[in-house]
């Protein structure tokens, strides 16, 4: 696994999200952070670095929110309330997960058994009211000589 870690400042979530963008090598993105670190803050900011022009919002009652971008879908999940893994399986989880479209996936450790191998791990952890730290974290399978750490595939 490869690290990349940022501390940043709220005012410049938006270049941060960009910088974190152009890592990613899988369309799979686990969130983790306690309640309250800016999980969702930072799925915005995404949102906007993706050319969205919808607006995230936590979806932890709804389990999921969909959110669309210029050629394709962010489906945003927060399995926060999630108890059991037939509950996932209830809702199908398994034909988001095998839909080939962006997954943003909040309190991941629910439903750990069913993420595949290429997601990768964002972690945010709160500093103070205006500052974070972020760790994105990659798989190095994901990564080839052609493309590691240079340009994002999507």
């Amino acid at each position: 696994m490869h690290n990349i870690e940022l501390t940043y400042h709220l005012k410049n979530i938006d270049a941060v999200a960009l910088d974190v963008f152009k890592h990613l090598k899988s369309k799979i993105i686990l969130f983790n952070g306690e309640m309250g670190a800016g999980k969702t803050t930072f799925i915005n900011a995404l949102l906007k670095t993706m050319d969205s022009g919808d607006i995230a919002t936590s979806p932890t009652f709804s389990i999921v929110n969909e959110y669309t971008l210029p050629n394709d879908k962010i489906f945003h999940f927060d399995f926060y309330r999630i108890e059991t893994i037939e509950e996932a399986y209830n809702f199908g989880v398994e034909d988001y997960l095998y839909s080939e479209h962006w997954l943003f996936i909040e309190w991941p450790d629910r439903i750990e058994q069913l993420l595949p191998e290429n997601a990768q791990t964002i972690t945010i952890t709160k500093i103070d009211n205006n500052t974070r730290s972020l760790k994105l974290t990659i798989n190095e399978k994901l990564l080839t000589e052609n493309n590691a750490m240079t340009d994002s595939k999507f």
